[in-house]
């Protein structure tokens, strides 16, 4: 693809675009009228949480609600919004309000963007997901608004209401409670929890999703990438209840204490928020290693793609499972609802998967080796992990390692939340010239011994 305008080819403008509004945030959260008393944010913290939010994680080294004002707050919200709907999208705003005319150039990004492969119908999605977004974090502020104006009074509950709906819909986690307590003080209240869920769940499906639920209803002729998303989803999110209703049953210091009704909606709630969301109504630290392992794989998952939701996302692990099974079955073709998925396909969900295990293990190890003087309680092989793995996924939630991190581990997790937002894939091909070519010329096959 020869590349247009300054240079910059399509597939750069994602990575770029991510680094541009990171570093303007970075700035004005630098500023003094960012912070109630009125000092300065440091460098590191400051992208840190520029970073955490442009890339919708909610990893945090200042608590949100009692560091930054109302200005700070809203840069906050204004990143977090960026950075779900994602740069393009964003940008097609600006577009409308200039009547500039959308460019080919601008269709390729925006298909980059939006995960697309094709161009045709992109501004039409990117349109839908501008109207989704809207209807949802409309919906979730009026729901919220319900639980936070007779507790904060009109003003402080508007607010409230509107930076934790769109904090839910892009599954970014930030929230303005106050020390560091996130939802914990809601544990309790069923009506509220299944608010935030909804819009978590919503902003996860992905908008190409949810315009095909809109458009079409009936799941039999959805598109294939729905059916897969949607299924994917369901049974992640019944996995992880059971399994954390089950491991932390008895566990006194998260749910053990609680009434069945109560263990079993934090249960769905700890399930529903580690696929990328942040929020948490029980101490992640408290969790048992075997919650924690779960707690991992849930968000290396991630959920569904072309949202705002991070992770490898639902369709790469599905089709390699697909794969699999197709695999041991003799099959060549890799079938799923009736349909084929291509060989390339199951190629690139093969290839995002290795790249984001390698990487998160690399960032596992790295971290592990700055952070050796502290104490093996505190900042544990598996807690480590836990962290890494919830920065690289965009989920936020956090096991106390990013709290007392130094600058060197609060480095290596702004780098995991930027590759994890934007997609190795997506960084790595930026940096290769060229596109993919069929070989002039093939070489003998010969077979190799595996397993």
């Amino acid at each position: 693809m020869r590349k247009m305008r300054l240079g910059i080819k399509p597939i750069n403008v994602l990575p770029l675009g991510f680094i541009a509004v990171i570093l303007t945030g970075t700035m004005i959260l630098m500023l003094p009228i960012s912070s109630k008393d009125g000092s300065s944010l440091s460098l590191v913290n400051a992208l840190f949480t520029a970073t955490s939010a442009s890339c919708v994680t909610g990893l945090v080294v200042v608590d949100t609600g009692t560091y930054f004002s109302l200005f700070g707050q809203l840069v906050i919200l204004l990143l977090i919004q960026l950075g779900g709907l994602g740069i393009m999208t964003m940008s097609m705003i600006l577009f409308g309000l200039t009547g500039r005319k959308i460019s080919l150039h601008d269709r390729l990004s925006m298909a980059e963007g939006l995960g697309e492969n094709r161009l045709q119908g992109v501004v039409r999605l990117a349109r839908g997901a501008l109207l989704v977004t809207g209807i949802f974090e409309l919906v979730g502020a009026i729901l919220l608004s319900i639980r936070f104006i007779p507790q904060y009074g009109v003003v402080k509950g508007i607010w409230f209401s509107i930076f934790h709906s769109i904090s839910s819909f892009c599954n970014a986690g930030f929230d303005l409670i106050g020390g560091y307590r996130s939802f914990t003080e809601y544990k309790a209240d069923p009506f509220f929890l299944m608010v935030v869920m909804m819009l978590i769940v919503g902003g996860g499906l992905g908008f190409g999703v949810l315009l095909n639920i809109w458009r079409q209803r009936d799941f039999r002729r959805m598109r294939l990438h729905s059916k897969m998303v949607l299924t994917g989803t369901a049974v992640l999110i019944l996995f992880g209840m059971l399994s954390f209703l089950i491991i932390e049953y008895d566990n006194p210091d998260t749910i053990g204490s609680m009434p069945f009704f109560q263990k079993l909606l934090n249960s769905l709630f700890q399930s529903v928020t580690l696929r990328t969301a942040g929020f948490n109504t029980i101490d992640e630290f408290s969790l048992r290693d075997a919650s924690k392992g779960v707690s991992v794989v849930l968000m290396l998952i991630g959920a569904g793609p072309a949202g705002t939701a991070g992770g490898l996302k639902i369709t790469t692990i599905f089709t390699l499972i697909l794969a699999v099974r197709s695999y041991l079955r003799g099959r060549f073709d890799t079938v799923v609802f009736g349909r084929t998925i291509s060989l390339d396909q199951v190629r690139r969900a093969l290839t995002i998967f290795f790249f984001g295990l390698v990487f998160v293990m690399g960032m596992t190890i790295a971290l592990s080796v700055v952070e050796q003087h502290k104490a093996a309680g505190a900042l544990g092989i598996m807690n480590q992990l836990f962290e890494t793995t919830s920065a690289f996924c965009t989920v936020g939630v956090s096991s106390g390692v990013t709290q007392e991190s130094g600058i060197a581990t609060r480095i290596i997790l702004i780098l995991l939340m930027y590759a994890g937002r934007v997609g190795l894939l997506t960084v790595a091909m930026s940096l290769i010239e060229g596109t993919t070519k069929e070989p002039v010329l093939h070489y003998p096959q010969e077979d190799i011994q595996i397993g």
